[in-house]
């Protein structure tokens, strides 16, 4: 949590409030609406907020708008809100006109529309503009000559100039990104080096983070480069070398070669990833490995925001402890997403399964099978530890 001292007293009266609701059939597991029970501050400190739409729910950039949902908005509703056609506007964005859509989701506009203005209930008029260097920096007014004499001009009364009729509404325009096959939330969040849980917030997304095929999804300005970065970003001698670029779910993992031969006494005993076997009994630790394998990508907030464990196609998953399957969805190639609600509160994510033995609203208990390992180039688990949307580090609950 950001402020890390969050009182005993709301916390526990956030998880009362958390099991409460899970008890009933139609809970909608989304934590972006707990109050300040959570709070995902440290993720996206560096980030801005998203602009507040203007009253029929626009956001406009210089390069393109977008409309957010509201609660039970359809594609058809926004089309007739704005004057649009439903059935382009629907096909731009990859989803049928009348599905109902989520609160706070981000849909795009094949063209542009009358720009927000007061009288659609914004705070100014036209798009929202780059930020502007000059109209914040201060400028000299002493002057010096050849002999280094400052020069002293006679003030004189400023002219009054009558204020603009609306003021200029300034900040980074995000990247607008389609999501392809075979992204999820969590590759695209990679891509960018943007946290998950920034992503989220920014389209409203739910805590499974489902996103479809052709959805368009803003990804805030102020990580590191995406990875389609050139050449012509390397930096100059002495400046250090760019952090590489992590894998994606949709891409295979980079190779590496030693560039000094390791001595055979010095290489330890290769694991057999294709054994599952459960943790010993005697293990003190929070989770078990939903696996057993070497982890091949670690935890690194804000770029990864779990652990990938690499295990061949077809291994059994287990679940890490017992609690309530929360969520059961599939990425954009359909890949599956299972979300586990445990009973102190903590989420456990596992992505990249297929052959599921699970549902929605079943309880598992610990160590019971969920899943297999999905066939990939190569093959992995991705398992994440989470407290709402803030990701924890899964090194700190495991044996």
């Amino acid at each position: 949590m950001a402020n890390g001292h969050i009182p005993v007293r709301r916390v526990v009266m956030t998880g009362v409030a958390m099991v409460a609701l899970a008890a009933c059939e139609d809970f909608d597991f989304d934590l972006r609406d707990v109050g300040n029970g959570f709070d995902t501050t440290s993720a996206v400190q560096s980030l801005p907020g998203r602009p507040r739409p203007d009253d029929r729910g626009v956001i406009s950039y210089p390069n393109y708008q977008v409309v957010v949902a509201r609660r039970d908005d359809t594609i058809r509703g926004i089309a007739i809100r704005l004057g649009l056609d439903a059935n382009e506007l629907a096909e731009y964005n990859g989803i049928e006109p009348d599905v109902i859509l989520r609160r706070d989701e981000i849909i795009a506009l094949p063209s542009r529309v009358t720009e927000p203005s007061p009288a659609t209930g914004a705070i100014g008029t036209g798009p929202i503009q780059p930020l502007d260097v000059t109209a914040v920096a201060t400028t000299a007014l002493d002057r010096a000559d050849a002999s280094g004499t400052a020069v002293t001009e006679t003030p004189i009364e400023p002219v009054a100039t009558p204020a603009p009729a609306t003021p200029i509404v300034r900040g980074n325009e995000p990247i607008r990104h389609q999501v392809k096959r075979g992204e999820t939330a969590f590759s695209i969040s990679r891509l960018y080096n943007v946290p998950v849980a920034s992503i989220a917030e920014w389209n409203g997304l739910d805590t499974a983070f489902t996103i479809r095929e052709g959805q368009f999804l803003l990804v805030p300005q102020g990580g590191a480069a995406p990875a389609s970065a050139t050449a012509a970003d390397v930096t100059a001698p002495g400046d250090g070398t760019a952090t590489p670029i992590p894998p994606s779910a949709a891409l295979p993992l980079l190779t590496e070669t030693p560039s000094t031969p390791v001595a055979a006494a010095d290489v330890p005993a290769t694991p057999d990833l294709g054994t599952s076997s459960a943790q010993p009994a005697s293990s003190g630790a929070r989770f078990l490995m939903p696996i057993q394998g070497s982890i091949i990508r670690a935890y690194a907030p804000g770029t990864n925001e779990g652990i990938d464990i690499g295990a061949p196609a077809g291994t059994d998953v287990q679940a890490a402890g017992s609690g309530t399957v929360a969520a059961v969805t599939t990425d954009t190639s359909g890949g599956a997403i299972v979300v586990i609600k445990h009973s102190d509160g903590l989420l456990t994510v596992y992505t990249q399964m297929e052959a599921l033995t699970v549902d929605k609203n079943e309880s598992v208990s610990r160590g019971q099978t969920i899943g297999k390992v999905r066939a990939n180039d190569p093959s992995y688990l991705h398992f994440e530890v989470r407290r709402g949307l803030q990701s924890l580090d899964p090194g700190d609950f495991l044996p």
